[in-house]
């Protein structure tokens, strides 16, 4: 995963076609989200997402499911009962219940 940002104008990665372009006074445009002005900290996290998707996508491809089932199965709760060690903390993590 690794993000260029180009003359402070444009930001590309090697793992997606999607692409930020600035629009001045610190704001982005992102490929995949036209009609919003981003921060330059939501323009990256939005292009890691990007990225993250295309990992998605390639592992999905190994199990014979799309990226979006992979997601869809992935983001449903386990119906196996947490392992002892984990002490509750995955359960928490998963309910967005976890501070940081």
């Amino acid at each position: 995963m690794a993000l260029q940002v180009i003359d402070r104008s444009l930001m590309t990665s090697d793992l997606t076609p999607h692409q930020a372009k600035s629009v001045g006074i610190g704001g982005w445009v992102v490929s995949f989200l036209p009609g919003r002005t981003l921060t330059t900290e939501q323009a990256t996290a939005a292009l890691q997402a990007a990225e993250a998707v295309a990992a998605v996508k390639a592992f999905a491809g190994q199990v014979g499911l799309t990226a979006m089932e992979t997601v869809g199965l992935a983001t449903q709760e386990s119906p196996w009962s947490e392992p002892e060690c984990a002490g509750g903390l995955g359960r928490l993590w998963r309910r967005g219940q976890l501070n940081r």
